[in-house]
């Protein structure tokens, strides 16, 4: 059937459920259009409070070197377009962000309130997609629940409070307001909107494909599915931005494991691997890709010095780290060195250690019951491993 009879289809049956007055159907009608409606608000709030950086200059670090003196962003023409692809630059790859640097040269020049400008749009829009993702797999969560006779946690209107709260900690929450005010984190606020659309699509392609799972269930043609294949390209998109995006398979196949409930046993998961196979490829090419960049520049020559035991213990104290600036946001400071005298023997690093390893077993020990603490520890993992330092860039 076309894509124009689907949507016929789908208009007629909302118009349907005006004209029935049935209160059913039209709770789920407002329901569908107030997520839209809190996203937008909790995005214009956001956007609102971040305008103050608008009168912010270009500050000496990386924005430099990223658009005031990079001469080949600034002819936006076929040889810019070459360079792109084809070549590393200040220990980078990711087109997709020098490209929008070059489009704001194009229509800003060094006016630093246009390119700050355009971060703020972009946050907005993450923080528009993090509400409805939120409540999203809140509801997915919900339909679990249900189906496995469980209790459910919250219901339609505490999912809509949960997240717009969630929306506004991840808008106004000060750890990110370096990524927003600092021109030159442009690529982290790309990555994250493909990043979240990646998940947005493949979610409803999750939901599609389980309603007709008595029709394509032996088929496993997924390849031809076209959200599939969108939250793909999305992904795609997220590397050419910045190669943090690695994570989006793990984080993919977290999901399936709950709230989707697609891995239930080992047949189960060795499927869902071999769906994402090639997300995984694309993930090893950009990793592939960075490590030469960044050798290139030699961002990477702490490796050589730093023995890996060292680098766990520090990626285990950042791990507890992180958790703490959320909760208490003080003392941020833009660079932080790389620490010395790292030994297990020391407390900071002993606890950090054992901290890790007690919330992993507590995860673990109560996933029968409730998979929601291993799937969000096993998520906040996976998206920082590349930031952890077990594969060392810089001195930071």
């Amino acid at each position: 059937m076309g894509k124009s009879s689907r949507k016929k289809r789908r208009s007629s049956r909302a118009v349907a459920a005006f004209e029935s007055g049935s209160p059913q159907n039209l709770r789920i009608f407002e329901t569908k259009k107030s997520r839209y409606y809190l996203a937008g608000i909790i995005s214009l709030i956001t956007m609102l409070v971040y305008l103050t950086s608008l009168s912010n200059q270009f500050v000496n670090w990386d924005d430099s070197r990223y658009i005031v003196k990079n001469p080949h962003i600034h002819p936006f023409n076929l040889d810019f377009f070459r360079w792109v692809f084809s070549e590393f630059y200040a220990s980078n790859w990711h087109p997709l962000t020098w490209i929008s640097h070059a489009v704001d040269y194009a229509i800003w020049g060094l006016n630093p309130l246009g390119h700050h400008l355009t971060n703020v749009f972009f946050h907005a829009g993450n923080t528009f997609l993090v509400v409805l993702l939120s409540i999203r797999l809140l509801e997915m969560c919900m339909d679990r629940a249900v189906q496995e006779s469980g209790p459910t946690l919250v219901d339609g209107r505490r999912t809509m409070i949960v997240g717009g709260m969630t929306g506004l900690l991840f808008g106004l929450h000060p750890l990110q307001v370096e990524t927003v005010a600092w021109i030159a984190q442009r690529k982290t606020l790309l990555c994250t909107l493909f990043f979240l659309l990646s998940i947005l699509v493949y979610s409803d392609y999750v939901r599609r494909r389980g309603e007709r799972r008595g029709e394509e269930k032996s088929s496993g043609l997924f390849l031809f599915d076209a959200r599939y294949m969108a939250s793909f390209v999305l992904f795609i998109l997220a590397l050419l931005s910045k190669p943090m995006a690695v994570s989006l398979p793990a984080v993919l196949l977290i999901l399936d494991w709950y709230p989707f409930g697609r891995i239930k046993s080992l047949k189960e998961m060795g499927a869902a691997v071999a769906e994402k196979l090639p997300f995984i490829a694309c993930s090893l090419i950009s990793s592939s890709l960075t490590i030469l960049a960044q050798e290139s520049g030699g961002a990477t020559k702490l490796m050589e010095l730093v023995p890996f035991p060292t680098r766990v213990l520090v990626a285990a104290k950042a791990l507890i780290m992180y958790l703490w600036k959320i909760l208490l946001p003080i003392n941020l400071i833009p660079f932080y060195p790389y620490p010395r005298n790292v030994s297990l023997l020391s407390p900071v690093y002993f606890g950090a250690v054992f901290l890790v390893a007690g919330m992993t077993f507590v995860s673990l020990l109560t996933m029968k019951k409730n998979r929601l603490w291993l799937t969000l520890w096993g998520y906040y993992i996976a998206t920082l491993l590349p930031v952890l330092g077990l594969v060392q860039v810089g001195g930071q």
